[in-house]
């Protein structure tokens, strides 16, 4: 599932009324009183968009990063309170079931008193369990628990579609266990900072937990010991983009000879697993190496690292004291943030993430009129039409390829707003006293639900995303693209702006998803959303060749002093930002040829440029240093500013559109931009 954007929505939920200095915030829509006009778009066109915004904004203390879209995500937020307050509050007797199980859930959440009270409590018969162990054979079926419960030990473990046989649903492994963001942490010199600060925390996190001195230095080196051999034998994040090399097939036998550690028939009866043939493993290597930890680390230290993974996973749950001391290390040192989400929306984070359709079925009845649908069908057929003409004309690809990627196009398919039938969480109990226990019920109906549809077919109505949250995505399995309800607000879909602003917008990000299907990625997958090589070999070389000057362009932008993007990591997502782009461009020209009278100067400025501004505008962002140091070694897609820009360097309608000359500091010569779509 590739994703458009940095930010996705966090569910948020309410303690009390909302008060007049705790308002639903006004939407965030394009405006040229945005822009900075002293400055000359061939200069720096992200200043001559956002100059005045970039000027008057400030970062909100309890945010690592704020633009527009975040502006959004926090009037959803608010939207969602205002839910979740009268779910709260309605009669305990009689009603609808689904907003009772909603309001305990948000109850439990805003319990601060009784939270409080209870301490360590809701952990302690897992820390029970873990102090019992007495053979490494009992960590399989712990294992299980805990991860069906989102308690994330030793690796991953999850249920999606088969790469090489979409149609059906398989047990999937792959690298995971440790408790920084990402595998350089631990092994990079430049993270050394971070990881003696992560050390520091482990110790404080366990000494709240009434370990003493000694027994917190033997916890902290065996924690931190095991992270780092998990850490060693993970690939690197970009290595992880290709599902080719990250496709392995086994049989359990075969499984079992490279994990002998691992009792894997256990831990499937413990994950109640449906009877399965095979499994696929993303990175046998660092099995192998899991296993020989599981075999070869002292019982004592696995049981340590363990107890560790149960306290970080549940201490945002827990009491003050825990909660702050996990903010304090992955909120500030991590990120930059210097104070936590309002009580509200970290409860209600977790309402969306527990029962997030339940949730959204009242969303979009009440903030998804069918106008917005019938307007953001028609955009996606308005870009559905340029693409498919693209592939039939693009002047590199031979017909033999050519074909099979219209054949594929043909297949595609797209979602709007909300799934058709929404997901039953009737089986879920939810206790308003009971906020720990509700998180990880609902987490385990969840995971027995998938791990129940092993080998069954694929559910093609299923969303991957809630109606709430801003962002969208493309499934490669499925071949489709997705959007949620909650994107479709200014400022990325606006029915009462003019056309140019809305492609520059909307228009770019359904492009964006739909090249998904043709970026590195996404291009290995065929019509039936199999990971097969559909290209022919010359075909794929050109595509290559076309890529390589994304990965140098990017390579290229530093962000931060000594700090650059890594093209390789951000290639797809830059892939799909350039062909959303001049993609909706194209898709704008068609409308305007359609329809004369719409070609009008608004605002001094031509469709054309108001096209490029909008674009600009919906990537305007202020970003915590802390927070683009991790995102540059964590996330896939490249920084906001250059995501404004950095695309358009490669159009020849953009420079025509604001007369830039070959001599502005912009300007990017003919064979240096990178055209693929």
């Amino acid at each position: 599932m590739k994703t458009a954007l940095l930010l996705a929505f966090a569910s948020f939920a309410a303690a009390a009324s909302l008060s007049a200095a705790d308002s639903l915030p006004p939407l965030a829509r394009f405006s040229v009183e945005n822009m900075d006009r002293t400055v000359d778009p061939g200069t720096d066109f992200y200043r001559f968009a956002n100059g005045t915004w970039l000027k008057e904004q400030t970062i909100p203390a309890d945010q690592v990063t704020w633009s527009p879209t975040a502006r959004l995500i926090e009037r959803n937020a608010f939207l969602v309170r205002e839910i979740l307050e009268s779910c709260s509050t309605a009669p305990k007797e009689g009603g609808d079931p689904v907003s009772r199980q909603l309001g305990d859930f948000y109850a439990s959440a805003m319990e601060t008193e009784r939270i409080e009270k209870l301490g360590f409590e809701p952990i302690a018969a897992d820390l029970k369990r873990i102090a019992g162990i007495s053979s490494r054979e009992e960590f399989s079926t712990l294992l299980a628990d805990f991860h069906s419960r989102g308690i994330d030990a030793l690796f991953d473990a999850s249920v999606s579609a088969d790469e090489r046989n979409s149609g059906i649903y398989a047990f999937q492994l792959g690298q995971g266990g440790i408790g920084l963001p990402e595998r350089d942490y631990y092994l990079e010199k430049k993270f050394a900072k971070d990881l003696e600060g992560y050390r520091a925390h482990i110790a404080r996190m366990l000494k709240l937990l009434g370990e003493d001195e000694k027994t917190i230095a033997h916890d902290v080196k065996a924690i931190l010991g095991i992270e780092t051999a998990l850490a060693r034998a993970s690939k690197k994040l970009e290595d992880l983009e290709d599902p080719i090399s990250n496709y392995h097939k086994l049989t359990l036998q075969e499984l079992g000879t490279l994990t002998p550690s691992i009792n894997w028939p256990q831990y499937l009866e413990g994950a109640h697993a449906a009877k399965l043939d095979y499994v696929l493993v993303g990175q046998p290597e660092f099995f192998k190496a899991a296993s020989a930890l599981l075999k070869n680390r002292p019982l004592d230290e696995l049981k340590s690292y363990l107890r560790w993974h149960v306290l970080v996973a549940n201490a945002p749950l827990l009491h003050e004291a825990a909660e702050k001391e996990s903010f304090s290390f992955y909120g500030t040192v991590l990120r930059g943030q210097p104070k936590m989400l309002p009580r509200w929306k970290r409860a209600a984070r977790r309402v969306d993430e527990s029962l997030g359709e339940a949730l959204g079925k009242i969303y979009v009845d009440r903030h998804f009129p069918a106008l917005a649908r019938e307007r953001m069908n028609e955009m996606v057929k308005n870009i559905e039409a340029v693409y498919h003409d693209r592939l039939t004309k693009v002047p590199w690809m031979s017909e033999e390829t050519r074909k099979r990627a219209v054949e594929k196009f043909d297949r595609f398919t797209a979602k709007i707003g909300a799934p058709a039938k929404f997901r039953d969480y009737s089986t879920v109990e939810v206790r308003r006293d009971d906020y720990v226990g509700n998180v990880q019920r609902a987490a385990i109906f969840e995971a027995r639900r998938e791990m129940g549809r092993i080998g069954a077919p694929v559910d093609r109505s299923e969303w991957g995303m809630t109606p709430p949250t801003v962002n969208a995505y493309f499934n490669a399995t499925m071949n489709e693209i997705v959007f949620p309800a909650g994107i479709l607000q200014p400022p990325f879909f606006d029915p009462e702006i003019d056309d140019a602003v809305n492609y520059g917008e909307t228009g770019a990000t359904i492009g964006h998803e739909m090249t998904h299907g043709y970026d590195s990625e996404g291009r290995k997958y065929d019509a039936e959303g199999n990971l097969k090589e559909w290209w022919t070999d010359q075909d794929a070389k050109e595509f290559d060749a076309r890529a390589r000057k994304l990965v140098e362009q990017f390579n290229s932008c530093e962000v931060l002093p000594g700090l650059k993007v890594n093209g390789k990591l951000t290639l797809a997502e830059n892939i799909a930002d350039l062909g959303g782009l001049s993609i909706a461009f194209e898709a704008l020209e068609r409308a305007l040829a359609a329809d004369p009278s719409k070609r009008k100067t608004i605002d001094g400025y031509t469709p054309e440029q108001r096209f490029f501004i909008a674009y600009a505008q919906s990537w305007a962002a202020k970003e915590r240093d802390e927070y683009v140091r991790q995102a540059l070694t964590t996330d896939t897609h490249s920084p906001d500013m250059l995501r404004g820009v950095e695309p358009l360097l490669n159009l020849q309608e953009f420079y025509d559109a604001f007369d830039i000359k070959e001599t502005a500091p912009l300007f990017r010569t003919k064979e240096k931009r990178a055209v693929i779509w």
